[in-house]
């Protein structure tokens, strides 16, 4: 087959990720034809024709052999997989049971089809979490499979976009801050997402018989070695803070910080910082790229060309320094709506309902009010904690505190020039909450 006339048709399972999405549209743009598939895209991902909201993981072998059969797919990119355990996340579902589907349907659709699996790099006997480990069980069933195959094994992945570990460290690099001595010396080789979507094209422009991209494992990474940190620093200089003053992590931070992602996850979020992401960081990101390299004729950017080809615009800067500081404005949004509850409902009940009854409220609507708009700000900081209903908690929380700005200049405008001027800063936590409400996306 010719590759520079592509014809080959070519299925992305998890196109809404940040390599998914990356490869649907730059093997477009080479000219294949490409359906992406995902769970749910985001309004920004524009989702047309060739893109399908399907619920991938839980479709069986006959649903998904229809959907290649359907549209004549000759190519399967899987680029599906969870980070950890947690709600709507399960490690052994996504990367081995979902495969051992996947590998039934491409049998059972009687096409000759090449699938290309994106898994992770590193020896197995090092896998201890149940990220790697299921990562690893998936590459089995591949490899005992009889279907022409090629499993992709990509280091630390910079691409355009930042999501998760990539939107980490971004962030470190735009902070003073550095990691501890024994994570930053770790070995943590980097791919451009490029690259990985030129080795697909590549695959799928080679005959199905093809021995040299037939039953393959290749890591993908850039040859030489570099630490951590010094990724971290390439993206400092781009940020153009490489020349600020430093100061080291302490150890603990990095666990503590973990065992906060872990609580997170348990909420519905999905942080970076979470007890396997500290865990996959301490093992580092090592391979062999060398048997990718003389298949394919690619010769990987190093991380001074990906990341030092272009300068980080104004939308860069401002991205990593929030990413950070998007998790303490929703967790500090949330704990002050509990807290402002509580304390009203619970601990100075009596002077909440003094405030009011010394103000001409009614005796018998005293009581009521109080219990009502603690119980309201409870659940209003309860709501902003999930993240399935985040935004629904501080679009109430707008409205409310609106509402309690209305209903104070009209009963007891006196409060508003109280000295502690508790109404006056409900203005800034308006403001807040907008900020949270307009960063909320994480896609």
């Amino acid at each position: 087959m010719n590759a520079e006339t592509p014809a080959q048709k070519i299925l992305v399972l998890g196109a809404s990720g940040l390599i998914g999405r990356f490869v649907t549209d730059d093997l477009r743009a080479r000219g294949f034809d490409v359906i992406g598939v995902a769970r749910k895209f985001s309004p920004s991902h524009r989702v047309g024709a060739f893109d399908l909201e399907l619920p991938i993981l839980a479709m069986k072998p006959a649903a998904l052999a229809r959907l290649i059969e359907d549209h004549g797919v000759d190519v399967v990119v899987n680029c599906l997989g969870v980070l950890q355990d947690g709600p709507g996340s399960d490690t052994g579902a996504v990367h081995h049971d979902f495969v051992a589907r996947l590998l039934q349907a491409i049998r059972d659709s009687g096409r000759a089809i090449r699938l290309v699996h994106i898994s992770i790099p590193g020896a197995p006997e090092e896998d201890r979490t149940a990220f790697s480990v299921t990562k690893r069980e998936a590459e089995r069933l591949i490899a005992a499979s009889t279907i022409p195959h090629a499993v992709l094994r990509p280091g630390f992945v910079v691409a355009p976009a930042a999501y998760g570990g990539s939107a980490m460290l971004r962030a470190l690099a735009a902070f003073p801050l550095d990691l501890p001595p024994c994570e930053s010396g770790t070995i943590f080789r980097p791919v451009a997402v490029e690259d990985i979507s030129a080795t697909i094209a590549w695959l799928a422009g080679r005959d199905i018989d093809d021995a040299s991209a037939s039953s393959v494992t290749w890591d993908l990474m850039q040859p030489q070695k570099v630490t951590l940190s010094g990724v971290i620093e390439q993206f400092r200089f781009a940020f153009g803070s490489a020349d600020y003053p430093q100061l080291t992590m302490p150890e603990f931070m990095l666990d503590l910080g973990a065992k906060l992602g872990d609580l997170a996850n348990r909420l519905g979020w999905m942080p970076p910082m979470r007890a396997t992401a500290i865990a996959e960081l301490r093992r580092g990101v090592t391979g062999d790229p060398a048997a990718w390299m003389a298949a394919t004729g690619i010769v990987p950017e190093t991380i001074s060309q990906m990341v030092g080809q272009r300068s980080a615009t104004i939308q860069d800067k401002w991205f990593a320094r929030l990413f950070l500081i998007k998790a303490l404005v929703i967790a500090s949004l949330a704990v002050f709506w509990i807290a402002s509850g509580f304390i009203a409902l619970f601990i100075s009940y009596r002077a909440a309902a003094a405030i009011l009854s010394s103000h001409g409220f009614p005796p018998s609507l005293v009581a009521p009010v109080t219990i009502g708009t603690s119980l309201m700000d409870m659940t209003i900081g309860i709501l902003i904690a999930f993240r399935r209903s985040c935004a629904a908690g501080l679009i109430a929380g707008i409205a409310v505190s609106l509402g309690y700005m209305a209903g104070t200049a009209i009963l007891t405008p006196d409060l508003w020039i109280e000295p502690l001027g508790a109404l006056v800063k409900t203005g800034p936590a308006i403001v807040l909450i907008m900020v949270a409400l307009l960063t909320l996306d994480s896609r």
